[in-house]
This record gives structure tokens, sequence and C-alpha cells, in this order.
């Protein structure tokens, strides 16, 4: 896949880098050539000296061929009208935009850009582990309405089946993981014993999920 980023912080280069090492064709715009050397001597991919929300960079940068670009500078501005003109100039299929500022985020969202807001994605991350200590939360999504979290089968689960902990559209068993093999349970699966369950729950549905195991009251 070719791939562009703007921005070469701390997140740039990351993305930049994983991608990069996985065999993809990424291009790195950065006005400070000082940060573009953050991606180390065996970064693969292109380094381009340049404001990533000219087109000009961006014609250098291929954005005509590009099949996704993240917008991940220090500035909200920057990021969200080099994102636009990536999404609505050039029609890349897969855009993806960093924000710091979350109140920001329903805007953008009207527009039709994916955005990522560090602030409020780690801010619901302090919030799981503080108030749902016994549960592990794996995995968030969005901006944390979603979790992926990982509990042992109580044992008044014991013997009963996937269905009578599922609840559409808050709680669904994703994966049981028994003897240190995973797999796909049924509605009709029965826990057993020792079983590790994954789940994905809805944030509002964090605290019925506890009860259903057990580790509330009610």
């Amino acid at each position: 896949m070719k791939v562009i980023v703007m921005g070469c912080g701390k997140v740039g280069t990351q993305v930049s880098r994983r991608m990069a090492a996985e065999g993809h064709e990424v291009t790195v715009i950065d006005p400070d050539p000082a940060a573009l050397a953050r991606l180390g001597p065996d970064f693969k991919g292109r380094r381009l000296t340049g404001i990533g929300f000219d087109q000009k960079v961006l014609l250098e940068a291929g954005i005509e061929t590009a099949e996704a670009f993240a917008a991940t500078s220090t500035s909200d501005t920057a990021n969200i009208v080099a994102a636009r003109i990536a999404r609505n100039i050039y029609r890349v299929p897969r855009v993806v935009c960093r924000l710091y500022d979350p109140r920001r985020a329903e805007i953008y969202k009207r527009l039709g850009l994916v955005t990522i807001s560090v602030t409020s994605w780690g801010a619901e991350r302090i919030y799981e582990l503080l108030s749902h200590a016994e549960l592990d939360t794996l995995l968030s999504f969005g901006q944390g309405q979603v979790a992926l979290v990982e509990a042992e089968v109580p044992p008044q689960l014991v013997g009963r089946a996937v269905n009578h902990i599922s609840i559409p559209g808050e709680i669904s068993v994703v994966a049981i993981t028994r003897h240190g093999e995973a797999f796909l349970p049924l509605l009709g699966s029965e826990f057993r014993q020792g079983d590790l369950v994954q789940f994905a729950v809805h944030a509002s549905a964090m605290e019925r999920l506890e009860t259903l195991l057990g580790l509330k009251g009610g």
C-alpha cells in the first residue's frame, strides 16, 4: 500500500516506521529535517521536507496515487486542512486525522473524516482502568465507546451457554481461550472452569457485564 504520513513527531514516526517495516511504500512529510531524522538510518521509506498541506509537496509525495494518508502533525488546523485536501481533492481512499482538541472531533466527523483524539482516548483508557479494574481492557475502539475486555469465567457461569451473557448491542463474547488455545464460540457453547473470555462491550454496559460476572452486586 502507498502511504503518506504528514508530521514526523512521535506518533508519525512510529506509524511510518511500522508501516515501512511491514513492506508498505511510505513517504513522510515534515518541514523540519531534524524531525525526519528521527526515522533513523534504517528507515526504508521516503523523507520529504515541506509543508504537508502544500499541494506541490503533496504531488511530489505522490498523493495522486496514494492509497492512505495520515495527518499526524502537532497542529490540528494543519492536520484537518491536509486531510480534507487528501480526501476531497485527491480522493485518497483511507484518510486519518490526529486531533489534540476533542471538541473538534464531532465537527470533523460531519465532514466525513476519521479522527483520532489522543486526549479523549487517553481519558477513556484511564477511566476504564480506574473504574473497572477487575476487567482487563485489551483494546478500545472509537473514542472509547467500545472496548475489548478479558476476564476469567466465574464459577456461576461454568456450564452455562454463551447466550446467557450475550446482550445484542451491549455485550458480545468474541472469543474463549481454553488451555492456551483460542476459539470463536457459538451462542450454545458452554463455559468451562479456567476459561479466559474476551468480550466486546459498549461503555454503557460495562457495569452490567461486571454484575453478570459476579464482580458487582446486583
